[in-house]
């Protein structure tokens, strides 16, 4: 029995030597492969780094320039959304004193016919419902006018 247990404690002793070694290999290849990754980052950094205060100068630069870009638009949305609505309220105010009717000689109606999209009837297009009006006297389509803001 007692040549098993010194057989043994050999055997643990190279297991332990050969588990020394790996782990110091290890170590050693650790540290280099550290050295090489902190070698590449440095050139990565130096590489970037004036790139990045290069896009950071550009994007304080142009901040200001983009921020009245986007308060002059608003604005000028603002101001094109007020005519609109001062154009749709004169319209329809022309709209109620006529009844809702179009009329040839009238300034008004050829504003109206001239956009077609305030006017239910395109320009020319009355004639055809005059025709058709006269088919149909009671039609609810002959007055239909189109004001949608």
């Amino acid at each position: 029995m007692q040549f098993w247990l010194e057989f043994f404690s050999i055997i643990a002793a190279i297991a332990l030597v050969v588990q020394v070694v790996i782990l110091t290999a290890l170590f050693f290849q650790l540290r280099r492969t550290t050295e090489n990754v902190n070698r590449l980052m440095g050139d990565l950094h130096s590489r970037v780094g004036p790139i990045l205060t290069r896009v950071q100068i550009l994007l304080d630069d142009t901040q200001p320039k983009i921020s009245s870009m986007v308060n002059d638009a608003s604005h000028i949305v603002y101001l094109a959304r007020g005519q609109a609505q001062k154009k749709a309220r004169e319209l329809r105010e022309r709209a109620d004193v006529s009844g809702g009717r179009c009329r040839r000689r009238r300034r008004w109606c050829r504003e109206l016919r001239s956009g077609s999209i305030f006017c239910g009837r395109a320009a020319g297009a009355d004639r055809v419902t005059n025709r058709a009006n006269s088919r149909k006297k009671n039609s609810s389509f002959s007055g239909f006018l189109v004001m949608s803001f």
